[in-house]
């Protein structure tokens, strides 16, 4: 994650959709707010002594980020939400007055997410810092301390993980009937299918990801990447017997390489490819810190449905998933298929 929050929307809303570390937040920074309607709430004269800055101030950064702020709770009040509101008795409305038709309001999440926009204030500077922490002992705590599998938390982990070893038995076996004998040939068709998918081949990806020679470079993938991978192992090997009998012999490793660039290019595979190459360079991002620099137009913010997925409480390590008793009967039928 990047340290200067001001300048990347991509980290303000890794954090802001990462609802684990917000509660945290919430609870560690102690920022004060009103109750209403069911949440914490600040006004402009809050924010404003919050962060010791201008009313000109915020007006500007609502004006310039004002999209961002709204979807992450800044809201206008009026009419009936802003009568009850006024009739708080907590309330002091000051300079923007008890008569005034609209007024806005931050949460708690869109008082983060102005925090980390402000470049002018040295207390909006602390908490950024202060947030920076809570967000990453919230990951390190809820993946045991090991974002390098946190992956694994995924319960199609297994699934998908379990899947493509079949495939990749078929692509094996398929460079063995039906290519020339070749030493190297099993690790450069596996990178071509990794440059294809993800533009990194094998070293080049354990750089990435700080990965030892021991360390398995798909035990760390995503099940939607291991799926992509499986459907080019099972196509390929498809393609490699189909070209081999019309031949009536063994390709050779230039047309093997060819067969190689005529397959990714087909349209089926676009928007797979797409999918894969965001999910992975976004989540390595914002879980493992890791940049993809081949990938890195494809990094967007991540879903909160992510966290959810690799944090929440469905999420589990791979040893829990291992002894739970539906997910070894899922693999007993499949074994029996």
């Amino acid at each position: 994650m990047a340290n200067d929050l001001t300048n990347s929307l991509v980290d303000r809303q890794n954090v802001l959709n990462n609802r684990y570390a917000l509660s945290q937040a919430e609870h560690h920074l102690a920022l004060g707010g009103v109750f209403f309607d069911g949440e914490c709430v600040f006004t402009k004269q809050h924010v404003m002594a919050m962060f010791d800055v201008s009313d000109a101030t915020i007006e500007r950064y609502l004006s310039a980020h004002n999209e961002e702020l709204k979807s992450n709770g800044y809201m206008l009040l009026r009419g009936k939400k802003l009568k009850e509101f006024k009739s708080l008795s907590n309330v002091t409305l000051m300079d923007e007055g008890n008569k005034a038709p609209i007024l806005g309001l931050f949460t708690f999440r869109s008082v983060l997410n102005l925090a980390m926009l402000l470049t002018e204030s040295e207390k909006a500077k602390l908490i950024r810092s202060r947030l920076l922490d809570i967000v990453i002992d919230t990951v390190a705590a809820r993946s045991g301390g090991k974002t390098k599998y946190i992956n694994q938390r995924d319960n199609q982990y297994l699934l998908a993980a379990f899947q493509e070893q079949g495939y990749r038995k078929q692509f094996t076996d398929a460079l063995d009937q039906y290519v020339d004998a070749n030493h190297w040939k099993y690790s450069r068709f596996t990178n071509l299918i990794y440059q294809s998918i993800f533009h990194e081949n094998a070293t080049e990806y354990r750089r990435v990801l700080k990965l030892a020679e021991s360390d398995s470079i798909r035990e760390t993938l995503y099940s939607e990447v291991l799926t992509l991978i499986a459907s080019y192992e099972a196509g390929i090997a498809h393609e490699l017997e189909r070209a081999s009998k019309q031949l009536n012999r063994k390709l050779t490793q230039k047309e093997t390489e060819e067969l190689f660039s005529k397959f990714e290019a087909h349209p089926l595979f676009i928007p797979l490819i797409l999918d894969a190459r965001t999910k992975m360079a976004s989540r390595d991002l914002c879980f493992r810190d890791a940049l993809h620099e081949k990938l890195s137009a494809y990094v967007k913010s991540v879903p909160e449905a992510d966290f959810e997925r690799f944090l929440g409480e469905t999420s589990k390590s791979l040893e829990e998933q291992l002894n739970d008793p539906e997910t070894l009967a899922v693999f007993k039928r499949l074994k029996d298929r």
